[in-house]
Formats: structure tokens, C-alpha cells, sequence
């Protein structure tokens, strides 16, 4: 009974990773693939939770799993979970040409000039930000591109 249990909840999880889209607000993660409901703060705050407690939010940036995207430019895990975690922040600060979050970013790739780098992230936003839909990875990989 056991296995039987086992298997199914395992065959769910991968059917649902199989259609998982990512979340721009909360991320990719298990949270996100089995909460499908993003439509409250409560359920937001829910995923993000599972997606943070769960340890494989983690784990998809890096491997590429769980409905995330692997960068095709080879970031530092931090990064890529700072980037995953500050999607929404992080546009409209590159849009505003300043802000906590940009700051952060620069630090976290090690510039060395943030105020260069920052506005040359304003200057390239439409670059960087491609769509409205845009991932994690496609927005590091625009950013390593500037």
C-alpha cells in the first residue's frame, strides 16, 4: 500500500512539473508547480514559503529543474536565487536607475563601478527585460551580454 502511495504522489509530482510555468512573483520551485493559485497574497505568500522551506527552489536554479530555468552564463548560486527571488523589485529599480536591490545585484556579480553599471542596465533595459513574461536565466544571461 506504501509503494502504491508512494508511486502515486510521485507520478503527480512529475506530471505537474511536466506543465509547471514559472510564477514571475514568487518564482519556480515545488511551490509553484503544485500551488497553481496566484491570484491572493495569501496564496503568493504560500508558495514562496514551500518554494524557500522545500531547499528546491535551490536546487532547480542550479540543475535547471522544478520549472526554472538554468542560465546559459555560469552564475554563482546566490545570484541566481537573488535574481529568481527579486524578479519584479529588480525591474522596476534597472527601469528607475537606482535602488536597493540593483545595488545588491552589483555587488553580488562584484562590480566594481556600480554607479557605471547600474546606469548602463537603465540604458539597456529593453534588453535586458525582453518580455513581460521573461525568466530568471534570460534576464542574467541580458545582463551578462551588458
Amino acid at each position: 500500500m506504501k509503494k502504491i502511495l508512494l508511486s502515486t504522489a510521485a507520478t503527480l509530482l512529475l506530471a505537474t512539473s511536466a506543465m509547471a510555468t514559472i510564477n514571475n512573483q514568487t518564482g519556480c520551485g515545488l511551490g509553484s508547480q503544485i500551488i497553481k493559485d496566484d491570484s491572493s497574497a495569501i496564496m503568493l505568500a504560500l508558495q514562496a514559503t514551500t518554494n524557500g522551506t522545500s531547499g528546491n527552489q535551490t536546487f532547480g536554479i542550479t540543475s535547471g529543474t522544478s520549472g526554472c530555468q538554468k542560465t546559459k552564463f555560469v552564475m554563482n548560486e546566490t545570484t541566481q536565487r537573488f535574481v529568481a527571488s527579486n524578479m519584479d523589485q529588480l525591474s522596476k529599480e534597472i527601469a528607475m536607475g537606482h535602488g536597493e536591490t540593483v545595488e545588491t545585484l552589483a555587488e553580488l556579480l562584484n562590480v566594481e563601478n556600480k554607479s557605471t553599471f547600474i546606469a548602463s542596465l537603465q540604458k539597456n533595459y529593453n534588453a535586458i527585460y525582453t518580455s513581460s513574461n521573461v525568466k530568471m536565466a534570460n534576464v542574467l544571461d541580458n545582463v551578462s551580454a551588458i
